[in-house]
């Protein structure tokens, strides 16, 4: 099938790129814009507490007031304010409601602070655009006119709030985006010219990965609106990394076997004919595992999971047909012009580093098992200390942009839990009047819960079928004392409603909670999903059931130790409360499945080298010999790739960009390099029970190069008789 891809591609160059260009114009001309959310709760299925909650506030409480923006005011002397202040913040208040901008529906004053030193106004949008642009756009004239209203008076005014925080995100999110792709395309543009010293294969990937770019950007923004899922705008950082970061092994995997085929005597049309038919296997397969790894995360219950999973698949998969087809028909077209004006292509290189590793590997397997196991081991120690942290919108932006600060400054001035307190619901189940002589008793009760600061009654619907009350913590809405004192309000509301009552609770922490409950359920339902389907396809690929299970328990001591060492650098090194709390589920889904590439296309190499005759440990040796320095290039580029992520400022693309990037590492140059031949060389032929994977292939009429795509082909120092001076097996 591959053979007969690259001799469609390569016999029609032309035409191939033409349809390409043709498709790009189509979908990006005619995709649907992608707009971001970022309210946590549209994050969540209506079967979790909290979003009944929220459904049974709009019924019960339509004009009920929840501040989605808070305008903070203080001297600018940073001294109390006086009598002529509160005057100025009045009339601040009532005039910026006046303004009538669009999603504004209310805009009342708040409570100045005990200290005397804050003072509030408060602003409610519309709750169904929630998180979406229209509010982002309300928020950003919101801060612009409490602005103009405060000049000339001795006040200093900052905006903050979910509407607030979202314009915040959006602005962070762009600046961290144009960071990502500058510092992405360095990086691939100086790595590619330092490993073939050739301009145009420097330039080339960049050029045709931007191309697919903008397919996938569009198929996404197609498949986001076709299945309704959610959109976030750290999305947007991730694509560019996957994209330029997958693309680009891909695009050396192809090359790497495009030289090692002229090198051979080809034809340079030919050449690129045989690397696609050799190198085509190895990279759908390493694809195959990235898809699955990501379509796995639909089962998640997170909205922002459930469509971050499909459009990196759909990005990943338009990358696959990109190297297969557009890669190909540009580069045959150029031919060997394209690694102008090095000369190094011509002849093989030594490769004197990776041939003493792999004389290591050769020698002393149990002893590189063993030293790399335990490194890994070693590493995966920091796992124990592992909290999670939920506040998606600091996570996602520095703290000194303004909502941050308004965030911040009101923790400190009011009590912690004021700026988003609990709400419960206390509702008749048979639709008569609620016993209202029973309120105080029940407010008691959730006053007396621990980590409750403040808990009473504040309102009953038109029918009296439905009272609210305001519970205020004593801790930030998003910290784990927090999430824990809602679940024991949650257990009193339930157990002290009255007789034909039944409680809801509701608010920020209460969404927290349920989002700890939806990631605790990813993590059993996701991950064995995840690794049971690229175990399938490791055994497909392999022909064998013993190996895809050591393959994969390597992977899974890689996921082990990067997210032990990023505990140690994020949670005890830099003090983080915790680590972003999807941050888990995406470490593993890119180091299971990206690790995994690594460990395919070694271990096919490997298995190439057994076909010649050679002994497992051998075959081991030779294995990493010819195909480390290009497992080293690609795991060097990607892992450099993403740690471009660390570079947007803000927590959670920098856990995000550290994690991936050092797992990645990990993956390529430990377990790939060492744990995983190593682990095969002592296995031996048992690892590729109860196929034969390592038998002896009977000698074919013309060139038989390998099959992975990873470099030349060629014996040791005892096997130069296997191979002519042109690079043809014998």
């Amino acid at each position: 099938m591959f053979r007969r891809i690259g001799n469609a591609v390569v016999r029609h160059p032309v035409w191939t790129i033409v349809a390409w260009l043709i498709a790009a114009v189509a979908i990006v001309a005619t995709a649907p814009s992608l707009p971001s959310n970022s309210d946590e709760s549209s994050f969540l299925p209506k079967s979790y507490e909290s979003i009944k909650a929220a459904q049974l506030q709009e019924r019960a409480f339509p004009s009920a007031f929840t501040p989605s923006a808070i305008a903070l005011y203080q001297r600018t002397d940073g001294g109390k304010l006086t009598a002529a202040d509160q005057k100025d913040v009045a009339r601040i208040t009532s005039d910026l409601g006046k303004k009538h901008i669009d999603q504004v529906q209310k805009v009342v004053p708040g409570q100045p602070s005990k200290d005397g030193r804050y003072d509030l106004t408060l602003v409610q949008m519309d709750s169904k655009n929630a998180g979406q642009p229209k509010q982002v756009d309300a928020a950003r004239d919101l801060r612009a006119e409490v602005r103009k209203l405060t000049k000339g008076t001795h006040l200093d005014v900052k905006l903050g709030g979910s509407a607030a925080q979202a314009l915040d995100q959006e602005d962070s999110s762009k600046r961290g985006q144009a960071l990502i792709g500058i510092g992405t395309f360095v990086i691939i543009l100086v790595t590619l010219l330092i490993i073939f010293r050739a301009p145009i294969l420097a330039v080339l990937p960049l050029l045709l990965i931007g191309l697919v770019s903008a397919i996938a950007n569009g198929l996404i923004a197609y498949a986001t609106k076709l299945f309704d899922l959610q959109a976030n705008s750290s999305i947007s950082s991730i694509l560019i990394v996957v994209l330029f970061g997958v693309g680009t092994d891909y695009f050396l995997f192809l090359i790497f076997r495009y030289r090692e085929r002229l090198r051979a005597g080809d034809e340079p049309k030919q050449a690129m004919i045989n690397a696609v038919a050799r190198v085509g296997e190895a990279i759908a397969s390493a694809a195959g595992a990235v898809i699955i790894a990501f379509l796995a995360l639909v089962l998640s219950t997170l909205g922002f999971l459930k469509q971050m999973g499909p459009a990196l698949a759909i990005a990943v998969a338009a990358t696959l047909v990109a190297g297969l087809t557009l890669i190909p028909a540009v580069v045959s077209l150029i031919g060997p012009k394209v690694f102008w004006p090095s000369k190094s292509w011509q002849k093989e290189p030594e490769n004197a580093r990776f041939a003493a590793l792999g004389r290591g590997v050769r020698r002393r397997p149990a002893l590189t098992a063993v030293a790399s196991g335990l490194i890994l081991l070693a590493l995966s120690l920091g796992t124990l200390g592992y909290k999670a942290t939920f506040d998606l919108a600091s996570g996602s932006m520095p703290k000194t942009k303004e909502s941050m600060v308004v965030q911040d400054e009101m923790q400190k001035a009011y009590s912690a839990g004021a700026a988003a307190p609990t709400d419960v619901y206390l509702s008749t189940t048979d639709g008569k009047p609620l016993d209202r002589s029973a309120f105080d008793a029940y407010a008691r009760k959730l006053g007396a819960v621990d980590g409750v600061a403040d808990a009473r009654m504040t309102q009953v619907n038109k029918q009296g079928t439905t009272a609210d009350f305001t519970v205020t913590l004593k801790y930030e809405a998003s910290t784990d004392k927090a999430i824990d004192a809602v679940g024991r309000v949650r257990d009193v509301a339930h157990s002290a409603a009255p007789g034909g009552t039944e409680a809801l609770v509701g608010g920020m922490s209460s969404i927290y909670k349920d989002i700890d409950a939806a990631v605790n359920h990813d993590y059993r339902t996701v991950f064995p999903v995840a690794a049971l389907l690229i175990m399938i396809i490791l055994g497909l690929l392999l022909r064998s059931v013993v190996a895809p299970w050591y393959l994969m328990a390597s992977v899974g001591l890689g996921f082990g130790a990067t997210l032990g060492a990023t505990v140690w650098i994020f949670q005890d090194g830099q003090g983080h409360s915790g680590l972003m709390f999807m941050l888990p589920v995406i470490m593993y889904l890119f180091v299971v499945a990206i690790g995994t590439d690594y460990n395919i296309l070694m271990i096919a190499r490997l298995r190439e080298e057994a076909r010649e005759g050679r002994d497992p440990r051998e075959a081991a040796g030779m294995a990493l010999r010819h195909a480390g320095p290009t497992v080293a290039a690609a795991g060097f580029i990607l892992a450099a790739t993403f740690a471009t992520m660390m570079l947007a400022g803000n927590s959670l693309l920098m856990e995000m960009g550290f994690a991936v990037s050092f797992g990645i590492a990990v993956a390529a140059f430990i377990m790939a390099m060492f744990f995983t031949p190593s682990l095969t060389a002592l296995i031996g032929h048992a690892a590729w029970w109860p196929g034969h994977g390592d038998r002896v292939a009977t000698p074919a009429a013309g060139p038989t190069a390998g099959t992975d795509g990873l470099g030349p082909v060629h014996g040791d120092e005892d096997r130069d008789a296997t191979h002519d001076p042109a690079g043809r097996r014998g």
